[in-house]
């Protein structure tokens, strides 16, 4: 087994002096309770959202650029005005409906490519702008009438380090099912080391909602130990907690070890349906990841190389947990999911 992760060395890679086969580790489907997930779950749903939604990733929007989305039924178009600030709005053209997502931004206005119809980002012509939010890393629209609820100034965000002190990467995929699969998913670190053995090893859930004293700050959540794989018996221990600040985010702190204080936050936004009318849900995971080695600063200087890596090393996990929530979904609409 590899050291405990609140221990550190000079290096953070430890080697497991006595790794156990994948077919050999503990079986955690006792206590992966589905009660105790649901439970979770529905906690997680229960917390108001202020209507917010994530849209995409800062950086895949420059200035000049357009994106479009369409969350639940409402179509979305976003981009950048003349000073940078992000600007959204309708995704159709409010003269005759052309959709705004192909359109051009000129000087930071959107210009409608069918007639020239011209938009600043303020209402016109029909036309009125849905709250936005850049916090850095994500891109949020408030939609109410999707959201339904009481909208609130900004998006319930969780606490992260400072973008400029850190190593950010985005993923984003697209799965059949729906926000709550994506959010189960999450919200049951038990499958780890098990559906996940080329990443994670040496998994154990210490606690679970309601183990801490009510109040507490780990009233509510998962926490877990385990060691992220590197190579061979090559790992680095640590220890994270999984909570659910809104509806649709689950949240990794990593609380002790290497990289503390980093953040793997995962946000799930519905989509149109399909062609068949089966849901689909928008996965953007945003990985921050910090530290307080002096070499540390050498992996911010290789953040445009370290990107890549990390959204491919997420996108592997994902390629996996999106099966997991698809599944889910298809067992949940056929009544026949267990759980």
């Amino acid at each position: 087994m590899s050291p405990a992760p609140g221990r550190r060395g000079r290096i953070p890679l430890r080697l497991r002096r006595a790794p156990v086969p994948w077919d050999r580790q503990t079986p955690t489907w006792r206590e992966a309770k589905p009660g105790l997930i649901a439970d979770a779950l529905k906690r997680a749903q229960s917390r108001p959202s202020g209507n917010w939604y994530v849209v995409g990733a800062s950086r895949d929007l420059p200035p000049g650029r357009t994106l479009g989305i369409t969350v639940a039924a409402t179509e979305v178009v976003a981009w950048r005005d003349g000073e940078g600030r992000l600007r959204a709005g309708p995704g159709a053209c409010p003269h005759l409906g052309a959709p705004l997502r192909d359109s051009p931004v000129r000087c930071g206005t959107l210009v409608c490519h069918w007639h020239g119809l011209a938009l600043d980002g303020g209402p016109f012509a029909g036309w009125e702008p849905f709250p936005a939010f850049d916090d850095g890393v994500l891109l949020w629209v408030r939609l109410d009438a999707v959201g339904g609820e009481t909208p609130s100034e900004r998006p319930y965000m969780p606490v992260r380090p400072r973008v400029r002190d850190a190593v950010e990467a985005v993923y984003a995929g697209v799965g059949r099912c729906e926000p709550e699969d994506v959010v189960a998913n999450r919200l049951d670190p038990w499958h780890g080391a098990w559906f996940h053995p080329y990443s994670f090893v040496d998994l154990t859930v210490t606690g679970t909602p309601g183990d801490s004293p009510a109040g507490s700050p780990d009233d509510d959540g998962f926490l877990v130990d385990v060691s992220f794989k590197v190579a061979a018996r090559l790992v680095v221990p640590v220890r994270a907690r999984f909570t659910a600040p809104e509806p649709r985010t689950v949240v990794m702190h990593i609380v002790a070890g290497e990289g503390a204080g980093s953040v793997v936050e995962t946000h799930a936004t519905p989509l149109a349906p399909d062609e068949h009318g089966r849901p689909r849900t928008a996965v953007t995971e945003a990985v921050v990841a910090a530290s307080d080695r002096r070499g540390f600063a050498v992996a911010r200087a290789a953040a445009p190389l370290l990107r890549p890596l990390m959204r491919a090393s997420a996108g592997r996990l994902w390629r996996d947990d999106l099966a997991y929530a698809e599944r889910r979904w298809e067992l949940r609409d056929s009544g026949r999911f267990p759980g």
